[in-house]
């Protein structure tokens, strides 16, 4: 149990960086390194910008939560 948590933990961890690096450090959505013109073009710059912030706060979320769920779990055990 405790090693499919810490799995899932190394996992959003991951996604979550990456999710971090793709946003424009100045709030302009998508960086255009990582086809954010594209992007851009395919979704308009609102939705990108939209998509990018949910996944972040969803992804810091979920890490938060299983963060929490594993130091229960290992109290516990």
């Amino acid at each position: 149990m405790i090693l499919m948590l810490t799995v899932l933990i190394a996992i959003v961890s991951v996604l979550l960086m990456a999710v971090i690096l793709i946003q424009n450090p100045k709030g302009g959505g998508v960086d255009s390194t990582f086809g954010g013109n594209a992007t851009n073009q395919m979704f308009g710059a609102a939705k990108s910008t939209d998509f990018v912030e949910k996944a972040t706060w969803t992804l810091g979320a979920s890490l938060f939560i299983l963060c929490v769920i594993t130091a229960v779990v290992v109290k516990n055990s």
